[in-house]
């Protein structure tokens, strides 16, 4: 085990159902190199510790927070009998964790040592030589794709999409186990014409199976405790039931289609 490299991690959720199969323990690591503009997580794409305000204790408290491996594995050892059981294990999400590749690679060979199941999620932007030598370790890649678009992509992410088709291809060529999702987000790619277009990306890319995921307000507080601007503040939410018709678009295009 390397002690020797930190990361800045700034939550570590137990009991975790909604990160991969089973009962997870979920490490978020922060810093992202993707800017959403609908983020649920704002504090994590700062890469360094940040004040956010605690209505709770009445005061500013420090997001983030350097670990090593050890300090991570003591926590996520303590919850072996409800992976076993549940058939769970450890999720790395963001944050972007291809941003912290050599530290996570350690987390998730540690992991292994231990026989528990690994995921990753991501929004697979990266150079293709992170993507490609980081996706020899979790057992499930978890990638959500904001759009079709690369113009689009880059005007309420930040980033291309190019390189993270790029990943894709090489996720699939090299047979990982892959669930894909769609974050949909109101008057971004919520159409029925957004949902044509990407069923025609997944279907180029050999993709038969989608999860989408509907657009919720969690959160949409932290916004202001970061005191940030948040474009989405009086956007509805989306409920699974709202997307029955976009469902059925994948659905008729042979591609397997689930709403979380």
């Amino acid at each position: 085990m390397n002690n020797e490299i930190k990361s800045c991690i700034f939550n570590i959720q137990r009991f975790s159902i909604h990160d991969g199969p089973g009962i997870r323990t979920t490490v978020f690591f922060k810093g992202c190199p993707l800017n959403c503009m609908w983020c649920s997580n704002p504090e994590s794409q700062s890469f360094k510790p940040e004040p956010i305000w605690d209505k709770i204790k009445k005061d500013y408290i420090i997001t983030g927070e350097c670990k090593t491996v050890e300090e991570i594995m003591e926590i996520i050892l303590k919850d072996m009998d409800y992976y076993i059981e549940s058939e769970g294990g450890v999720t790395l999400s963001g944050g972007e964790v291809l941003s912290h590749p050599e530290f996570a690679a350690e987390l998730l060979k540690e992991c292994k040592k231990h026989n528990i199941h690994t995921a990753c999620e991501t929004s697979a932007f990266s150079s293709p030589e992170i993507f490609n030598n980081f996706t020899e370790y979790p057992d499930l890649l978890i990638i959500d794709i904001k759009h079709y678009d690369n113009s689009e992509h880059i005007k309420k992410t930040g980033v291309s999409l190019k390189p993270i088709l790029k990943n894709i291809k090489h996720a699939i060529l090299k047979k990982k186990n892959v669930l894909f999702r769609i974050p949909i987000i109101p008057g971004y790619n919520d159409s029925l014409k957004d949902a044509e277009n990407f069923s025609r990306l997944l279907k180029l890319y050999n993709i038969n199976k989608v999860e989408l995921l509907p657009f919720h307000q969690f959160g949409k507080s932290k916004y202001k405790f970061l005191n940030r601007k948040y474009e989405f503040e009086n956007t509805k939410q989306i409920y699974a039931e709202d997307l029955k018709e976009y469902k059925e678009v994948f659905l008729r295009n042979k591609i397997e289609c689930s709403i979380s």
